[in-house]
């Protein structure tokens, strides 16, 4: 684990085979009294030999370097760097002590083939990773809508509550003290534009990205490009350090971490927001029809910056944004300040937590 573990968990290999919050939560009761919160995340199930799991980071971190962060990764560690800042304990993979401990509280965070590796007795806080949509869940676990689910944002719930009638909103806190602000006096680059298109990229490369990216180099700004998915974290941070302002293109996000850290980072974001219906290829228009509408920037408000529907209200938008910025009209890190540190994602997630355990007592 890359996280301290403030109680020592057992991180032995599991044999197969078994069976609306608020984003500024309450904190919890005087620290005696909370829980020991049992986390289980797991980004791969073993593929060759039980444990094996343990062992293929290792190998391919020794073959080909230190390994991207995935978003579920990134969700875990902040809400253990959360709770460990407001004194919350908690245990990690300590697969022997919830099977000891039928009626406590397991918070499976992980993929969920976990819920394959024995015969769970235990009451189930499941998510933010689960299942991209309810129809992927296989048969044998049809009675997760009878779960506690969390998902990261309202649209995304609104699109699972028919399926999983049980299910909350929680966000991951953002670590504010690493993604912070630059002073304007350093800055030399006017635009990062964030490419994030993920399904026909082609396509929206001639009718979004270049159109956009010429439009700013007619402007006079200098522009720098990160695509996502290639580059690491350090290489991210360094460019926000350099840029101005932040051109962000997502068909949608669930909480858009990257952004989000644009905005820890003081810098205003001119977000790409076509709303519509969930149009993951894998899913639609066959297997799900969501038109409840999403959002890529599913937080952010007139602190953090503006968005735009295409390439034409890019273009229309551009300038007053643009000003907005010049202006030091924006205020990106106060929005991230006061709805999503990693202290309040911890208190959120521990207060969904309890309500569940109490509510299986």
């Amino acid at each position: 684990m890359d996280v301290a573990e403030r109680v020592r968990a057992n991180p032995a290999s599991v044999p197969h085979g078994g069976t609306d919050a608020s984003l500024v939560p309450a904190a919890p009761a005087d620290r005696d009294e909370r829980m020991t919160l049992n986390l289980f995340f797991e980004e791969r199930d073993d593929r060759w030999f039980p444990g094996d799991r343990h062992i293929r980071p290792l190998l391919r971190r020794m073959l080909l370097g230190k390994s991207w962060i995935s978003g579920q990764r990134r969700v875990f560690l902040n809400l253990c760097a959360g709770l460990d800042r407001v004194g919350i304990r908690y245990r990690v993979n300590d697969y022997g002590y919830i099977r000891k401990h039928p009626g406590e509280l397991a918070c499976i965070i992980g993929r969920p083939f976990v819920l394959d590796w024995f015969a769970w007795q235990n009451p189930l806080l499941l998510g933010v990773a689960m299942y991209n949509h309810p129809v992927d869940a296989p048969e044998h676990l049809k009675d997760l809508h009878k779960k506690t689910i969390l998902v990261p944002c309202d649209w995304y719930a609104e699109m699972c509550r028919p399926y999983w009638p049980h299910v909350e909103v929680w966000p991951v806190g953002i670590e504010t003290d690493v993604w912070t602000e630059t002073a304007a006096e350093q800055k030399s680059v006017d635009v990062l534009l964030y490419d994030k298109v993920r399904w026909e990229h082609e396509r929206y490369g001639s009718e979004l990205i270049e159109p956009i990216r010429r439009h700013l180099e007619a402007s006079g700004r200098s522009v720098e490009v990160i695509r996502y998915g290639h580059y690491k974290e350090d290489d991210y941070k360094a460019a926000l350090a350099r840029c101005r302002s932040m051109v962000f293109l997502c068909e949608h996000e669930s909480q858009g971490i990257a952004c989000q850290q644009a905005l820890s980072s003081g810098v205003p974001v001119f977000a790409w927001n076509r709303g519509g219906p969930w149009q993951d290829p894998e899913y639609f228009p066959d297997k799900v029809r969501y038109e409840g509408g999403v959002s890529s920037v599913p937080y952010f408000d007139a602190r953090c910056g503006r968005t735009f529907i295409d390439a034409n209200g890019f273009v229309a938008g551009w300038s007053g944004f643009w000003s907005q910025v010049s202006a030091a009209d924006f205020a990106p890190r106060d929005y991230v300040m006061d709805n999503l540190t990693l202290e309040k994602g911890a208190l959120h997630y521990y207060g969904i937590a309890e309500a569940v355990q109490r509510q299986a007592r």
